[in-house]
């Protein structure tokens, strides 16, 4: 068991982050972005509109995408540019994974471009790029023993 510290460079996958999708994540995010369409919030109205369910607006994907990468990166990161496009709907049930990829890196300008999928029961739900500038760019890793998991 131990810490390490490395340098991601062009090409480094970010870990995967799985989010399962709740109703009450779904619905936190609609109010806290101040959209109020019922398909956010009401099942029964979503349903009378062709929607299985409620489902995830883009401003939440949009800030789960953002966290996503800026954990990563850590406190000094500072996004400049989230360019996401939706697919699959996140519904109540599901879990979303994120992955991500490095780029584009450059430590003397400290810019990154991060390409990010976002993955559920249905196919993608968000693919897209974030490219935040930073102060750091080393991850610390904790390790553990294989006989601890």
């Amino acid at each position: 068991m131990g810490v390490e510290t490395t340098r991601p460079g062009v090409g480094t996958e970010l870990p995967p982050l799985e989010i399962p999708i709740t109703r009450t994540l779904i619905v936190a995010g609609a109010i806290a972005s101040r959209d109020y369409q019922d398909v956010h919030h009401d099942a029964e109205l979503a349903r009378q509109k062709g929607s299985p369910d409620i489902f995830m607006n883009i401003l939440t994907t949009n800030g789960l995408v953002g966290r996503y990468v800026t954990d990563y990166f850590g406190p000094t990161a500072e996004l400049r540019k989230v360019a996401i496009r939706l697919g699959a709907p996140n519904y109540p049930g599901d879990t979303m994974v994120l992955t991500g990829r490095i780029e584009e890196l450059d430590d003397e300008w400290g810019t990154a471009t991060v390409r990010v999928v976002g993955a559920n029961g249905l196919g993608n739900h968000v693919t897209g790029t974030v490219t935040l500038t930073f102060t750091e760019a080393t991850v610390t890793v904790t390790l553990t023993d294989e006989a601890d998991s």
